[in-house]
């Protein structure tokens, strides 16, 4: 089993590898980068998570969505406050981007497709439940850690994109028990399918733009990594499981939150004048060291609950 989630991670990296070299070899330059990046974000993401809401309605999925919403809430609320803990002897200038690293990890670009590979279509039904609290936090809390403002604008931007949107969409479907046309869901499953092979080319493309010298310095970077991706989720893990929480919620959170940094924590830094270098070393560390973080967490998590949490399906 633990060799099969290598294998998945391994390919994750493969397809990353390939969006690095085409930013090498400038196939792919910022304005095409950017140009992918927001065809993720506003159509292939947002139809992916909504043909993941196409299951026969029932009280239990639902009932397990909404302790999804409270955990997931809970979590990024207190690992924001939590996480200035662990950088109080940083300096101010880097002590906003390795606090937005810590609440923030890539739980969509790379957590759908880990979670898909883990749990098929249902994983993704639940991994954007947990997304909803991420994403409102992300333009609240996120752009409150550059800025220091509480703005009502940020918090607006958080609640109406297309993500939470789509998920609203895909609720009132499941809810509902609605049938989309066969035509125009297959439209919308081979167009989401391809989220996850192009959320990697990004993820690539986008650390091709560090040089690599500078990817590997820096003992905050490592630090901070560590934090990210072991600390934070396994005390996710001993929180969640204290407070007799367990099966597939337990499963989402954890993995969800072993991610490493997400990909917005160079975007805000740079849209908000932060360290972009030091942002940028921070996504690729952590991305690279998880590839064998995420296999251990995983082996922690079934350690711990004494049971095969998923199946693994390919997507």
């Amino acid at each position: 089993m633990q060799t099969d989630i290598v294998s998945e991670v391994v390919v994750l990296f493969m397809i990353m590898a390939t969006g690095y070299y085409a930013r090498r070899k400038n196939i792919i330059n910022a304005t095409v980068n950017r140009g992918i990046t927001e065809l993720i974000l506003n159509v292939t993401l947002p139809l992916m998570i909504l043909v993941s809401f196409t299951f026969e309605f029932n009280q239990e999925m639902l009932a397990t969505a909404g302790k999804l919403l409270l955990a997931s809430f809970g979590l990024h609320v207190a690992i924001y406050f939590g996480s200035g803990l662990f950088y109080r002897r940083h300096p101010q200038e880097t002590r906003s981007v390795l606090r937005f690293m810590t609440t923030f990890s890539n739980c969509a670009f790379m957590g759908y497709p880990v979670l898909q590979s883990l749990y098929g279509k249902i994983g993704i039904f639940y991994a954007s439940i947990f997304g909803v609290p991420f994403t409102i936090a992300l333009w609240s809390l996120g752009v409150m850690l550059f800025t220091g403002e509480k703005g009502i604008q940020a918090l607006k931007k958080g609640i109406f994109n297309p993500g939470v949107l789509s998920v609203v969409a895909g609720l009132i479907i499941f809810i509902g028990s609605l049938k989309l046309p066969a035509p125009l869901l297959k439209a919308c499953d081979l167009v989401g399918s391809t989220t996850t092979p192009l959320s990697m080319i990004v993820i690539g493309s986008t650390l091709a733009d560090t040089r690599l010298r500078e990817l590997f310095s820096g003992l905050a970077v490592y630090y901070a990594s560590a934090v990210r991706l072991l600390v934070v989720p396994l005390l996710v893990l001993a929180v969640l499981t204290l407070l007799g929480i367990k099966g597939m919620v337990l499963g989402i959170c954890v993995i969800s939150m072993a991610m490493p940094a997400a990909a917005n924590t160079a975007m805000f830094a740079e849209k908000f004048d932060g360290d972009t270098r030091l942002a940028s070393r921070c996504i690729f560390l952590s991305t690279a060291l998880s590839l064998f973080t995420i296999p251990l967490v995983i082996a922690i998590l079934q350690t711990a609950i004494g049971e095969q949490p998923f199946n693994l399906h390919l997507w």
